[in-house]
């Protein structure tokens, strides 16, 4: 098959509906608040695919522990929490046992907060194939963030496990759980969309990062009830996006109390804002990464 002498060398992509030749690509920056091109994460997935692959891979190779590190850090946390905030401080878990109510609240927010963790440092981590090979940089935090959904998995089943052995039952609210694991995925995703991009820029925000983890948490209530809260003021929770996810997650497994539908009204609408702007601002530093990274 031969090529014209008049064909173009080269077709620059600037819309999603372009339609690619089998020339060279010339690859131009997004401007100013431009196209998300979310397309593009699509055409990319089987990278996305082999990218969560190895973080999994590099996660639990060469450990002591292996896959168990998944029970023992919730387990652990549960017991020491149970200790401190149930026998100790006397915190009330409205009816149910302690280290059950802990460890509903621990495995969403134990996710979340590994994920963002995680997805807040890939860029950085992942410097060398960022500044040699041109690919979608957001499959790079996407991928960082969805890896912690197996040990999410892992907990759950430990969580089934505890639940048989203190016999509490769970409720048929939890067909609406994959809804608030959804959310939570969202919301780490987009703070680790804002910190993986601000991360490139100012270098001490990995500093910052276990920080805000460590104060997020105690502002979720995991160890202490919603309850404690005067009942006209709890909505003002629901800006934490966790505060829903958490509570979403006591509502849809133990079935503690009446579904509060403002607060995750509330958490939701923040997620979303969360995501859509940390998308935006990740797609407009995309540009200069590679140069500064």
């Amino acid at each position: 098959m031969t090529t014209s002498l008049n064909a173009k060398p080269a077709v620059k992509l600037k819309a999603p509906n372009q339609v690619m030749s089998a020339h060279a690509v010339v690859i131009e920056p997004t401007k100013g608040w431009g196209a998300l091109r979310l397309f593009e994460l699509w055409r990319f997935r089987e990278l996305l695919y082999f990218m969560i692959w190895r973080d999994l891979k590099v996660r639990y190779k060469q450990t002591a522990l292996g896959a168990s590190w998944a029970i023992l850090q919730p387990l652990l946390t549960t017991v020491l929490f149970t200790v401190i905030f149930g026998r100790v401080a006397g915190l009330s878990s409205g009816g149910f046992p302690y280290p059950v109510f802990t460890l509903t609240a621990l495995l969403p927010w134990n996710y979340f907060a590994n994920a963002f963790t995680q997805s807040g440092n890939s860029l950085v981590n992942n410097q060398q194939l960022i500044s040699k090979v041109y690919f979608p940089r957001l499959i790079v935090p996407v991928a960082s963030s969805l890896v912690g959904l197996v040990d999410f998995a892992i907990g759950f089943v430990m969580l089934l496990v505890m639940m048989f052995i203190y016999r509490v039952l769970p409720t048929w609210n939890i067909l609406a759980l994959p809804f608030f694991l959804l959310i939570a995925i969202i919301a780490a995703l987009g703070l680790g969309l804002w910190l993986s991009a601000m991360n490139v820029q100012f270098r001490d925000i990995r500093y910052v990062i276990p920080f805000l983890a460590q104060f997020w948490m105690y502002a979720t209530p995991i160890v202490w009830p919603i309850t404690m809260f005067p009942e006209q003021w709890r909505w003002v929770l629901g800006f934490n996006p966790m505060t829903g996810v958490v509570e979403g997650f006591r509502w849809a497994i133990l079935g503690t109390t009446d579904a509060p539908l403002l607060l995750f009204l509330i958490s939701s609408i923040v997620t979303i804002v969360l995501f859509w702007t940390g998308m935006v601002y990740f797609r407009r530093m995309e540009r200069s990464f590679a140069d500064i990274i």
